[in-house]
């Protein structure tokens, strides 16, 4: 059997403020003749479909538009829900969907697989929806799930019930942080506390294929456990980072090999640093005139109306910063600093209770009241 990990599609996200749903067509329907030149027989998203918990019509249209031209190449679908899907949302959808495209989004249906079979008898698939701790625990009363790594191990318990009691090779797919990888920084942006969202890379032990979603860059933290991340670049922190998907080949016994392919990139990213006026040389603006441009210019004060010059040189000049040569790095990080290069909820409070107090971030007490008050407003965003 042969399967295509894809994942992180983030359909209606923005870059810079720019639409990339052009970008994102271009590059899905790339990924849909690679399916059918290699004979792909299941598809699979592992979350993170959409970029929102409520989509634009748009973004529903280029989805609906991708899964048919993926069910005409005759392979099946098999996606699941993301931290940035609603669950309850893309749910929905899939019971407006045709045969062979399977939207995975009930934590209780884990250990029921989609089943599809090939010359050497059935492959399972598990599909594992994003899981909150602060929303499913409740589903599950009796075990500890406080944080990610009980969570995922107790959902990867459910996928190997589900496999002593179906025979065969089996796949899970799951959407999480897992030990070992190497992220985006500003992208993967779940609340966490003190690296308790990392999963153990044990906890994925038992399938055949464990494909992963979550991480925007290809990882493989395993020969069986794997990221493919996003089909688009998203961040000027992801230009050096391919774009693809692994194609992903079992014989009777199991995994048989993985290959990477790639996917074109529509417009390329690059950042351009040095004084301003190195930057908008005529060397610069003649390799890059078509590119996303990050420009970090070091002059020792801030220039004048930098953006409008560049965007005479770089049409696709997205992003300048003022980054002075010389400054001295041991230096205390401005609030400002602080807030751009916080990850995550926690991150940006703790930030402001040190910019306020001197230096002194939350107590013990009040890091436990707010991360209180932060899963009250992710079960809250969740029924919306």
């Amino acid at each position: 059997m042969r399967i295509l990990h894809t994942s992180d599609w983030h359909i209606g996200r923005t870059f810079h403020g720019h639409s990339t749903l052009a970008a994102l067509a271009e590059v899905l329907d790339a990924l849909v003749g690679q399916v059918r030149e290699n004979d792909v027989d299941v598809v699979i998203v592992a979350g993170d479909v959409f970029d929102s918990a409520t989509p634009a019509a748009s973004a529903y249209t280029l989805l609906d538009e991708t899964l048919l031209a993926l069910h005409e190449t005759g392979a099946t679908v098999i996606m699941t829900s993301g931290n940035h899907d609603s669950a309850a949302r893309l749910g929905f959808h899939s019971r407006l969907l045709r045969d062979g495209i399977h939207v995975l989004t009930d934590p209780l249906a884990i250990a029921a697989p989609v089943t599809v079979r090939d010359e050497h008898g059935p492959v399972h698939f598990f599909g594992i929806p994003y899981l909150e701790p602060a929303i499913v625990r409740r589903l599950w009363p009796d075990a500890v799930l406080r944080t990610q790594a009980q969570v995922m191990h107790h959902a990867m318990g459910l996928v190997r019930e589900g496999m002593a009691r179906n025979g065969g090779r089996s796949v899970a797919v799951a959407h999480c942080f897992a030990a070992g990888v190497d992220p985006t920084a500003g992208l993967e942006r779940e609340v966490r506390q003190g690296g308790l969202d990392v999963v153990p890379l044990a906890s994925f032990d038992g399938p055949d294929y464990v494909a992963l979603g979550h991480i925007h860059g290809r990882q493989q933290l395993g020969e069986q456990v794997r990221y493919s991340g996003a089909p688009l670049h998203y961040s000027f922190g992801e230009q050096h980072k391919e774009r693809g998907s692994w194609l992903v080949d079992l014989d009777a016994d199991g995994l048989a090999s993985t290959r990477w392919l790639a996917l074109p990139v529509p417009r390329a990213l690059v950042t351009l640093i040095g004084a301003l006026d190195e930057i908008l040389s005529d060397e610069n603006a003649g390799a890059h005139v078509g590119d996303w441009v990050c420009a970090v210019y070091t002059d020792a004060v801030p220039q004048h109306e930098p953006m409008r010059r560049l965007r005479e040189r770089f049409p696709f000049c997205a992003l300048v910063q003022h980054q002075p040569s010389g400054a001295d790095a041991a230096e205390d990080r401005s609030y400002a600093q602080r807030l751009r290069t916080a990850v995550t909820d926690p991150e940006r409070i703790e930030a402001f209770l040190e910019h306020v107090r001197g230096g002194e971030g939350a107590t013990e007490r009040e890091a436990e009241l707010i991360r209180e008050v932060l899963d009250d407003r992710v079960r809250a965003e969740a029924l919306v």
